[in-house]
């Protein structure tokens, strides 16, 4: 089944999915439904439902639902042409992982969409009925599976295939909500001779929920270091800033143009030169390659007004990013966490800040979000919460768990690890569908994702497709 999975994923790679315009992988799933005579059905979000009835003599096994999203994180590194609206992936393969260089690769869940496909055409696999389900707008929100209705679905049994490190079983995850702060400035004049871009690039960057616990650096923090330095070293306006870019990704990217007095450059060169340099050193394990660049630009005439400036430095100087608090139960499990995620100048002078907050535990994640809400709030921005969502109490008891370890030992003669995760799935929401959902969630080995260079270990996806067709076969 391998070859297959691998064939329908290098397909799905030419379909434009990025979220919120999952238009034509939607159309790709109806035509694949019609292709092989299976019922599908879709929802007003967008939500696929594709159906395949048992196979002789397996009439009375449990319906089996498998469920992945159908959109995908669409980053790419700064100069790379690529429009991930109409671009295929471009891949590589190199020692045995899969590879998109400059770009997402899109395995996050493409590769539960793939091995779904597989599946649905394996016409030697016995198995019970089975529901493939196809969520919308997962990476933005989870809004195709807070849109489900109770009625969509018949069976109790889910494998959610977005979870990415082969051997290992979840059976639990993380909630979350995004935390956003919005400072309004005014456009003053500026009369400052020199116009300079400063620029971090080269972060790792990666999921905010995965490889958060990481310590990587966060090109937002890194660039508002510097920012608040210079303010106590020589006087510049602020013209532009801007970093990140989605709200479950950690910032690889920022930078800042200024105006300053050709007088001052020096220092304001120094001032940066310093803090690259201090975080090449602090941060040479997990993230080689970071860097900063500096260039002089045309002049800009316009700043951004300095008591705003002065506000939006500070906030995002004092700005949490990272672990909040480590579970005290399950060794290594992050509880909480913050993500400082992206800075943009929007349309009516207004400068946004996104963040994302995860935990384990409700009252913790309310905690965080208070936490960041009341900084920016000091600071004078407007703040909002929005997106949460809930997370996924772990069932040791789970059915499907006791059957999918059974597998596991039954194929590779060594017990998975089962655990919870950092990162948020959609199993908490179908619970609130569905309360009576036995739930479990799976996967091949996926690094890098959320960013470019996101990669696919192949040896990994073999042993997750005869992982996937043996609890099929085998769950009765």
């Amino acid at each position: 089944m391998t070859d297959r999975i691998l064939e329908y994923f290098m397909e799905i790679t030419k379909i434009p999915r990025e979220s919120g315009h999952e238009e034509h992988i939607i159309e790709y799933l109806k035509k694949f439904a019609a292709a092989n005579g299976l019922e599908c059905k879709t929802d007003e979000a967008g939500n696929v439902l594709i159906i395949k009835e048992a196979v002789k003599g397996r009439e009375n096994s449990p319906v089996m639902i498998l469920q992945s999203h159908s959109d995908m994180v669409c980053e790419k590194n700064s100069g790379v042409e690529h429009d991930f609206r109409k671009d295929p992936i471009k891949t590589v393969i190199e020692d045995g992982w899969l590879i998109a260089k400059d770009t997402t690769l899109g395995a996050d869940c493409g590769i539960g969409i793939a091995a779904t496909l597989a599946v649905l055409t394996d016409k030697n696999l016995s198995h019970g009925k089975i529901e493939a389900l196809f969520t919308v707008g997962e990476e933005t929100g989870l809004d195709g599976a807070k849109a489900l209705k109770p009625d969509f679905l018949t069976g109790k049994t889910l494998i959610n295939l977005d979870s990415e490190d082969e051997g290992e079983l979840f059976i639990g995850c993380a909630g979350g909500v995004d935390t956003t702060a919005e400072f309004k400035y005014s456009h003053v004049p500026s009369t400052k001779d020199t116009t300079v871009k400063y620029r971090i690039f080269g972060a790792m960057g990666g999921h905010s929920g995965d490889d958060i616990n990481k310590n990587r650096a966060n090109a937002n923090q890194i660039l508002a270091r510097f920012l608040y330095r210079l303010t106590k070293e020589c006087d510049f306006d602020l013209c532009e800033i801007d970093g990140g870019n989605k709200r479950n990704a950690i910032a690889r990217e920022a930078f800042a143009i200024i105006n300053i007095d050709r007088k001052d450059l020096d220092k304001a060169d120094s001032v940066f030169e310093t803090t690259v340099a201090q975080v090449r050193d602090e941060f040479s394990a997990s993230d080689p390659d970071i860097n900063g660049s500096k260039e002089e630009c045309g002049h800009a005439g316009n700043a951004i007004d300095r008591d705003s400036a002065k506000s939006l430095i500070l906030a995002l100087n004092s700005a949490l990013h990272g672990v909040l608090e480590m579970n005290a139960s399950i060794p290594g499990l992050v509880e909480t966490s913050t993500n400082l995620a992206f800075i943009k100048m929007t349309e009516g002078n207004i400068v946004r800040i996104g963040t994302n907050q995860r935990s384990s535990t409700d009252s913790s994640r309310q905690y965080a979000a208070e936490r960041v809400e009341s900084l920016f709030i000091l600071a004078g921005a407007n703040v909002e919460h929005s997106s949460e969502y809930p997370g996924w109490k772990p069932n040791i008891h789970s059915p499907i768990l006791e059957a999918s370890i059974a597998s596991y030992e039954r194929l590779f003669n060594v017990k998975p690890v089962v655990r919870a995760i950092h990162a948020g799935l959609e199993c908490g929401l179908f619970l609130d569908k569905y309360p009576d959902l036995d739930m479990i969630s799976f996967g091949p080995t996926i690094r890098g994702v959320h960013a470019p260079g996101e990669k696919l270990d192949l040896a990994s996806l073999d042993k997750f497709a005869k992982l996937l067709a043996d609890i099929i076969e085998n769950y009765k």
